[in-house]
């Protein structure tokens, strides 16, 4: 329980420095948004909880061929102003590019056993 717990603060904790970051030094936060922090979290954890590099070498393999396919979600936030479109739109655009894309892999992309 006390495991949970932890990440649950940790993963509170990079959100806030990264919303406290935004407003100031937009650069700044979106280079700790860059950094796989989370990746690395998870990783530790995980080898904590399971002790086992074949769970870790999967979870890499698809991590690496999900991050990219989730870069879409960034494209409508990144030219909302020019766009004309609230914050909403944007996000709900990118929600269903990066959804669409990951979707697609999941349907007819092969499995990374």
């Amino acid at each position: 329980m006390w495991m949970i717990i932890l990440r649950a603060v940790i993963a509170g904790l990079v959100v806030t420095t990264v919303v406290e970051l935004a407003g100031r030094l937009p650069r700044v936060g979106a280079l700790i948004l860059t950094l796989p922090i989370v990746s690395i979290i998870a990783f530790i954890f995980t080898w904590a909880a399971y002790r086992d590099v074949t769970t870790i070498a999967r979870l890499s393999r698809e991590t690496l061929v999900l991050v990219p396919l989730g870069l879409p979600f960034f494209v409508p936030l990144a030219f909302a102003d020019r766009l004309g479109w609230n914050f909403w739109v944007a996000f709900v655009v990118g929600v269903a590019l990066a959804g669409t894309c990951i979707g697609l892999w999941f349907r007819f992309g092969p499995r990374l056993v």
